[in-house]
């Protein structure tokens, strides 16, 4: 895990308008570079560095990059060791007081950055703060909002996943945890915030939305799916051996290891491979049902499909958007 730079200077005062630091890795994302640039440079916040760090594209991310150069604090393309080198490269070069970096595929949504800011003056001791993230499609429309709430160590330590793109961090607490882990390609960010959270209370600022995560074809969340599992168990086995941890990772070992099959489970389900999905499921209700059980609209469609039915998630699609327009209408009449 490389270490900070020395000779990164960051503003550890949390006055009205702090730097803030963005940066975007990016790799042969042309499709999305210029919306994610674009969701940066049109937040309204008087005080931003923004850095992309590419890895040596070979597509239009260039042109795209030069095109708006002259707005970019800095940008780079060259090979790299990957999405968490790519980031360190940035962490290392930005001065904000506040961090956050943002995929390539993913935006911003306007006043994200302000409403960041403000939720740090509220709550001056927390490393991170993060909103609830929206899901788009590959053109950019709505389909899903990832709900949160406030979560802290336990919450993390068993296997609660915090949308990325949502997330600001204080740049003194980052320091003190450490950058990303250059050895995890999946869930790099839960095990910061992991570090992170090991540090003081993270705080979730209900009710609104700072970013869109983008699902598609070329996601790694879609594409490579099957890679999740074996990073959540790598990441259960190290909270095991960390004393930052003691005494709740030997409290809480058994809805750690649930929590760990039960993400898997997720993953398997969207690699289209329900048979190991329920395989894992069955794992996490033998060492804590409650934490299975929270995903049994896909236990569901994954023994559904189990036995081959075609068009299985159709029905589980329909429920969950008349589940979400119910709520809605509650929500409208009180």
């Amino acid at each position: 895990m490389p270490k900070p730079s020395p000779q990164n200077q960051y503003n550890k005062t949390m006055d009205d308008t702090p730097l803030v630091s963005i940066i975007t890795p990016s790799y042969n994302q042309d499709a999305y570079l210029e919306h994610t640039i674009l969701s940066v440079l049109y937040q309204d916040y008087p005080n931003l560095e923004y850095w992309v760090m590419d890895g040596g594209s070979t597509d239009s991310s260039i042109r795209i990059l030069n095109k708006y150069s002259q707005r970019l604090t800095g940008w780079v393309s060259e090979k790299d060791g990957g999405q968490a080198d790519g980031i360190n490269k940035g962490l290392s070069q930005a001065k904000g007081g506040i961090v956050a970096w943002l995929n390539s595929d993913d935006v911003y949504l306007p006043g994200a950055i302000q409403g960041a800011v403000e939720a740090f003056q509220k709550y001056p001791t927390a490393p991170f703060v993060y909103s609830d993230v929206n899901s788009i499609d590959e053109k950019g429309r709505f389909f899903h909002r990832m709900r949160y709430g406030d979560w802290g160590l336990k919450d993390l330590m068993t296997f609660h996943i915090i949308g990325q793109p949502g997330v600001f961090m204080r740049r003194e607490a980052l320091e003190s945890a450490g950058y990303l882990n250059t050895g995890l390609q999946y869930l790099l960010d839960h095990e910061l915030w992991l570090r992170l959270a090991a540090l003081g209370e993270p705080r979730h600022i209900p009710g609104v939305v700072w970013a869109s995560a983008r699902v598609h074809a070329g996601a790694k969340n879609v594409a490579q799916a099957e890679g999740f599992g074996p990073e959540a168990y790598q990441i259960a086995r190290w909270i095991g051996t960390e004393k930052r941890f003691y005494p709740m990772n030997a409290r809480f070992r058994k809805r750690i290891w649930a929590g760990a099959h039960r993400l898997n489970a997720f993953y398997l389900v969207e690699a289209g491979k329900p048979k190991d999905a329920l395989r894992m499921y069955r794992e996490s209700a033998h060492l804590n049902p409650l934490v299975a059980l929270k995903d049994w609209r896909r236990i569901a469609y994954a023994a559904i499909s189990a036995l081959g039915v075609r068009n299985a998630r159709k029905p589980f699609d329909w429920l969950r958007l008349k589940l979400r327009g119910h709520r809605a209408k509650a929500n409208k009449e009180a």
